[in-house]
C-alpha cells in the first residue's frame, strides 16, 4: 500500500518530520460539495448548566455555554469549529455526539433527532459517529493491548471483528506487529494513530477530531493532520474538526464556525474568514493564537 502524506515508514518506531519542506506544503483541499444532503442539522441549541448553590434561598448562578447555535454539516464535508478555551465548542462536541442533552433545540443526525434519547436509542449514532481525542495516552487503556483497543467498538456494537484490526492498523500507517504492543510502547503520534484506527473500526460516516494534535509534538503534527484528510478523502468520511487555532483549521477543513461566548460569531468557507475576517473576535483570534502555520 503506498505510504500515506506524512506517514512515516511501517517499522519506524517513532514518527520523523515530514521531509516536505514547510513553506511547499499546500493547504489541503477538498471538492467542493455541490447540494450536498445535510448530515448534522444543529438548531435554536442552547445549554444552561447551574454552579452550585452558595445559600439555601438561592438557586446556583445559571452558567450559559451555549446560546442559540445553529448550523448544518453536509455529508463529505470538512467542518471546523475554533475558539478558545470556555468559547462553548466542547460543550458543541459533546452534544453532537450524544454525551450531553441540550436545555433546549434540536440536534438531528442523517434526519434523526438525538436529543433527548436514552442510551439504547443512540446505537445508530455510536455506529456511525466516532470521535478522536485530544490526548492519546488518556483514551487508550494502559492495560489493554492494541489489538484489543482497536477491536473495543466492535466489541461494544456487536459487529464482528474478524481481520478488521490488521486492515485499520495498515490504513493508518503502522505495522502489524503493533497489534500486539501496549500504549506505552509507542511514541505520542503513533498513539494518536492508534486512536484514529479505533475510530474507524465501525466504518463511521461521521469523524469527530477534539484537537487531535495540540498533545503531540510540533513536529508530527502535519503528520496526523494529513493522515486525517487523507483518509476523510478515501473512505469518503465527514469530517468535524475542533480547534482553538483557526490556522490548523484551514489546514484540513473547507468549512468554519467562529465560537466565542457559547455562540457562533462567523462562519463561512475556511479561506475566507481566514483572508477576510468580519467579526472583532476572529480577528484577534488570528492575531493573538500561535499557529502551527510555518509548518504546514
Amino acid at each position: 500500500m503506498p505510504s500515506r502524506a506524512g506517514t512515516p515508514p511501517a517499522d519506524s518506531p517513532r514518527d520523523e518530520p515530514s521531509e516536505t519542506p514547510p513553506s511547499e506544503t499546500p493547504v489541503i483541499e477538498a471538492p467542493a460539495l455541490i447540494d450536498a444532503a445535510a448530515l448534522i442539522e444543529v438548531a435554536g441549541l442552547n445549554r444552561v448548566y447551574r454552579r452550585p448553590r452558595t445559600s439555601l434561598t438561592r438557586p446556583g448562578e445559571a452558567v450559559h455555554a451555549l446560546r442559540d447555535v445553529s448550523l448544518t454539516v453536509r455529508r463529505g464535508e470538512r467542518f471546523g469549529i475554533v475558539g478558545e478555551s470556555g468559547s462553548g465548542k466542547s460543550t458543541l462536541l459533546r452534544l453532537l455526539c450524544g454525551l450531553d442533552r441540550p436545555t433546549s433545540g434540536s440536534v438531528r443526525f442523517d434526519g434523526r433527532e438525538i436529543t433527548g434519547l436514552p442510551e439504547r436509542g443512540l446505537r445508530f449514532l455510536r455506529e456511525n459517529l466516532q470521535i478522536v481525542f485530544q490526548d492519546p495516552m488518556s483514551s487508550l487503556d494502559p492495560r489493554m493491548r492494541v489489538r484489543d483497543l482497536v477491536a473495543e467498538p466492535l466489541v461494544a456494537l456487536g459487529l464482528p471483528v474478524g481481520g478488521r484490526v490488521a486492515e485499520l492498523l495498515e490504513e493508518v500507517g503502522l505495522p502489524a506487529s503493533a497489534a500486539d504492543r501496549y500504549p506505552h510502547q509507542f511514541s505520542g503520534g503513533q498513539r494518536q494513530r492508534i486512536a484514529i484506527a479505533r475510530a474507524l473500526a465501525p466504518k463511521p460516516k461521521v469523524l469527530v477530531a477534539d484537537e487531535p494534535v495540540s498533545a503531540l509534538d510540533v513536529s508530527v503534527r502535519g503528520q496526523i493532520l494529513n493522515l486525517l484528510a487523507d483518509l476523510v478523502d478515501e473512505l469518503g468520511l465527514t469530517l468535524v474538526f475542533v480547534s482553538h487555532d483557526l490556522a490548523v483549521v484551514r489546514h484540513v477543513c473547507e468549512t468554519v464556525a467562529v465560537m466565542s461566548g457559547g455562540e457562533i460569531v462567523e462562519t463561512g468557507p475556511v479561506d475566507d474568514v481566514w483572508a477576510r475576517p468580519a467579526h472583532p473576535y476572529t480577528r484577534a483570534l488570528l492575531e493573538a493564537v500561535p499557529t502551527l502555520e510555518g509548518l504546514l
